[in-house]
């Protein structure tokens, strides 16, 4: 039995559907706190300050422990065993998240969202959402705390309840939805995303002057009350009313559209919402990027230039957000750091990398060269509709090959220079705000109360910061992070700190120093020390995300008090959440790496990334073990007890730690223990190439291959160069592949480990066979199988068997080839892991199909596809499913063979071995081509 607690409204707790009476404001308020966080500890620290607050005494720890030991006997009667648990440092409420009203709504709205984005059925599941909400939320709670949470919550319920809307009036139900968007208008007259849903609900309805009178009520509103005239949108919606503009009516309900294939790029950081002013230039921005009014020789270009801190990314990240749906093929972003301190910028190649991936072009499919990347960049964007930001540029050398080929495409690049010389573009320069929107603008981040009560500090504030937004939003984070502080205290502040001051002035130190008061703050509250602790030793990391399981190696603390730590720089903005890991913003992250040079002793910096490095070498070590059990491999350190419970949750990590896998590659390889690193590069291969990635190692492999030269690691070297052979030869490079592998077999002399050669010579032997190089092939693969110790590595000789029964069929010795798979097929279990019994499967359906007898064949590719799938090797799944498809369509089984053609592209796509428009045109033939990643393989 457990508790469902209710605060959408008033405030209720239930066991086994009984109501369970709470009285006390502050056994509401830790209930509630914790029930915020429900699953979840939280620390006592922070219960004293958000319930006590500025009333604490010396005492108040006692009585937070009284208040829990009451709520614990109310609950007794109802609930068996401890539901308000005591942790370290704090205490945890042990429910579900589903078991609070809020957290449930919000669940169910990502849900409902998720649903609509994809097509299917979101109306229940908007529906089921908004029952929840009975009234106001937390109302019985007045503390700062409280209201910042209740505001939170009641935001999303109206962005929900206008999702909502937009949802019913896709599918016609604009009758109904009027009435009660008219409710929803007049209770939230400022809001002018409802004003526009209730004006087209009425004119759908056939009532136009209503839908007229609606905007003159908004427009007046505002008005009257902002001293704004209404957004682009409302404007322009306004005048497709009057004009009785056709693209208004309803034509194809929501719920009769199929959606089908790949979605499109959505890669816009989040909005702002207290972005203010700039209506000019929005509207400017917004015209640059509509249509076209002619023919055009390229991409429409829009440069946003200014100085630092001016809020160039800002504003074009906030009007992309309103053009976005109107590009059919998405939104890619890419920060080029042009001008953020302590990071080079990216280089052409970086960029053009970025771009392709977001594209869906990754892997083997990715060109070798920045000239063959640009030519298919162009190619891929030549008939496309897509909305392109460049962010951060350096210079016009920096975009120029960055800019896409189709005429509907649209970029927007934000610069420090103006990008003159930059053909076909659009400029506008961005200056600081006046005073009076400078002023409206800390008004929103501060909240409307707080300035209206100190005028004389706001305008002292405005003055300082420069009309600078990314000053203000600074001092705004503060203020709302800090409802304790006056503004007139913040001035004074502002006012003593002369280098501050000088910073505002250059918006990079207005960031470090903001950075360093929040920092302090942390170290002067007992529920942040461990925040502050931690901050410059994440910064020892050049990682992409921080997951607790790293930190706690880093710091050499529990998981939970690392999650802790994280959690708290999150609440003062010095961490930004992603899905179970957070981020650094980049400049809070080169503040974090100089803190750690300055706060760290040396021998620390070097212990703790010892630490961190030895997590991923032994997790990612013991994710290839449960991957790949006999790759024969070995360990570079000792590996713990396996985390993961089976190879499908060892694939989940792997995927899930993808970017910080390559991220602390590249550092560990530049780092003071090379043994280590290239231990690590090792670990990489089978993890990597079960996923299909294996061939975006290729720059990891060569930096690896020369720091194991330098300290005469040659086993380590051979492995790796044998690896860097394998990767050359799935993207099509033979030469090089067999250059590499033919280097291996020195390095493995020089080792004294000869034996060991027998992978480079079955990789020698696969190549040959490839290129139909058939006699050479056979000769390789016999020297590996004369070479190596079958008692000693069994699944050796069964590989380099299985490669002959390629050459066999490719030879026409069928028999030979039947036989020999067959039996493979007989000792697989015996000798090896899924992956392996799935690989002899796919040989024998080979062979079976090669000799003329589809029948066997496809019985055999039925095995495969299965035991490869659980095996979760996807790459060799997506072969064997190919040439399944292959079979079943020459025994007439076309509709089969469809759906195996189709899922093998998909998992080439999945491991960004095909863009989508790759696979959408082999798959757009009746007898699909074979793509060139199957070629590549046998």
């Amino acid at each position: 039995m457990t508790l469902e607690i209710r605060f959408l409204g008033p405030w209720q707790v239930f066991a086994a559907d009984e109501p369970v009476r709470i009285a006390g404001r502050r056994r509401i308020g830790v209930l509630t706190r914790l029930a915020l966080n429900a699953g979840q500890a939280v620390h006592a620290e922070r219960i004293l300050t958000d319930i006590w607050g500025e009333s604490s005494t010396a005492t108040a720890a006692k009585q937070l422990h009284i208040v829990v030991s009451k709520l614990r006997q109310t609950f007794a009667p109802h609930i068996t065993g401890d539901i308000l648990q005591t942790v370290p440092g704090g205490y945890r409420l042990a429910v579900e998240p589903d078991d609070v009203d809020a957290h449930l709504f919000l669940r169910l709205a990502r849900r409902a969202r998720t649903a609509q984005a994809q097509g299917a059925a979101a109306d229940a599941l908007f529906r089921q959402a908004l029952r929840l909400w009975r009234g106001e939320p937390l109302a019985e709670l007045t503390d700062p705390w409280a209201r910042i949470e209740a505001t939170r919550l009641e935001e999303e319920h109206l962005t929900v309840l206008e999702d909502h809307a937009d949802l019913r009036l896709a599918a016609g139900d604009h009758h109904a939805v009027a009435a009660e968007l008219a409710v929803h208008v007049r209770v939230h007259p400022l809001r002018e995303r409802p004003a526009a849903q209730l004006m087209l609900a009425l004119h759908r309805a056939g009532r136009p002057s209503e839908a007229l009178a609606v905007y003159q009520a908004t427009r007046q509103v505002m008005i009257s009350e902002l001293g704004l005239e209404p957004g682009a949108e409302l404007r322009r919606l306004h005048q497709a009313v009057l004009a009785k503009d056709p693209s208004l009516d309803l034509t194809v309900p929501a719920q009769q559209v199929t959606v089908a294939g790949s979605y499109p790029p959505a890669e816009l950081p989040a909005d702002t919402h207290t972005f203010t002013a700039r209506a000019a230039e929005i509207d400017q921005l917004r015209t640059a990027l509509g249509p076209a009014a002619g023919p055009t020789q390229g991409p429409p270009v829009t440069v946003i230039d200014g100085p630092g801190g001016i809020g160039k990314s800002a504003l074009a990240v906030h009007v992309a957000h309103a053009v976005a749906p109107g590009f059919a093929d998405g939104v890619v972003y890419v920060n080029l750091h042009g001008s953020t301190p302590g990071l080079d910028p990216l280089t052409q190649d970086q960029a053009l990398r970025h771009l392709l991936r977001s594209l869906g072009l990754d892997g083997a499919a990715a060109p070798a060269t920045s000239g063959e990347a640009a030519a298919r960049y162009r190619s891929l964007t030549a008939r496309s509709d897509l909305l392109v930001i460049l962010d951060n540029a350096r210079d016009v050398r920096q975009v120029r090959p960055l800019i896409p080929a189709g005429p509907g495409c649209r970029v927007l690049i934000t610069s420090r220079e103006p990008l003159a010389a930059l053909d076909n573009a659009r400029h506008l320069n961005l200056g600081a705000l006046d005073a009076a929107d400078a002023a409206a603008l800390l008004s929103r981040l501060a909240g409307p109360d707080r300035t209206r009560a100190e005028p004389r500090a706001v305008e002292r504030i405005v003055d300082l910061c420069g009309g600078f937004p990314l000053a203000l939003r600074i001092i705004g984070a503060r203020l709302a992070a800090r409802p304790d502080l006056t503004l007139s205290g913040l001035e004074a502040r502002l006012a003593d700190a002369t280098r501050r001051l000088d910073t505002l002035e250059y918006a990079d130190l207005a960031i470090r120093a903001s950075i360093a008061v929040s920092h302090h703050h942390l170290r002067e509250e007992p529920a942040g020390r461990d925040a502050a602790h931690l901050l410059p030793r994440l910064g020892l990391l050049d990682l992409p995300t921080h997951t607790p399981a790293a930190t706690a190696a880093l710091t050499g603390w529990p998981q939970h008090r690392a999650e802790a730590a994280l959690e708290r720089l999150q609440d003062a903005r010095l961490l930004e959440p992603g899905p179970d890991r957070y981020r650094f913003h980049d400049l809070v992250g080169l503040y974090a790496r100089e803190r750690a040079h300055q706060d760290v002793p040396e021998e620390e910096r070097a212990a703790a990334v010892q630490r961190a490095l030895h997590h991923y070498v032994a997790t990612l070590w013991t994710a290839g073990r449960m991957l790949n059990p006999d790759a024969g491999l070995r360990a570079p350190v000792e590996l713990p007890d396996s985390p993961f419970a089976d190879p499908a949750q060892a694939g989940g990590w792997v995927q899930a730690e993808r970017d910080n896998l390559l991220a602390v590659a590249q550092q560990a390889l530049t780092g003071p223990d090379p043994a280590t690193a290239v231990g690590l590069v090792v670990g990489l291969h089978w993890p990597f190439c079960f996923q299909g990635w294996h061939t975006q190692l290729a720059g990891v492999y060569a930096q690896a291959i020369e720091v194991a030269h330098r300290i005469g690691a040659w086993e380590d070297k051979a492995q790796i160069s044998s690896f860097l052979g394998w990767v050359y030869r799935d993207q099509g490079r033979y030469d090089d592949a067999i250059a590499q592998l033919k280097t291996a077999l020195t390095d493995w002399d020089r080792a004294g480990l000869p034996r060991r050669k027998v992978g480079v010579l079955n990789n020698l032997g696969v190549i040959n066979t490839i290129v139909g190089r058939l006699d050479e092939a056979l000769g390789y693969l016999e020297a590996g199988l004369e070479l190596n110790d079958e008692a000693e590595r069994p699944v050796a000789t069964a590989t380099l068997r299985n490669n002959r029964v390629h050459v066999y069929y490719r030879q026409g010795r069928f028999d030979e080839a039947i036989a020999e798979a067959r039996l493979l097929v007989e000792q697989a279990p015996r000798t090896g892991p899924l992956a392996d019994a799935g690989i002899a499967h796919g040989s024998l359906g080979d062979a079976y199909r090669h000799a003329g007898r589809p029948a066997e064949a496809a019985e055999s590719y039925t095995t495969a596809v299965r035991l490869l799938r659980e095996a979760g090797y996807h790459l060799k799944e997506a072969v064997s499913r190919w040439w399944f498809g292959t079979t079943l369509h020459d025994l007439g089984r076309h509709a089969e063979a469809r759906r195996q053609w189709e899922d093998s592209v998909r998992l080439l796509r999945d491991a960004r071995l095909l863009t989508p428009g790759e696979a959408g045109d082999i798959l757009a033939q009746t007898v699909p081509e074979t793509p060139q990643p199957i070629r590549n393989m046998l």
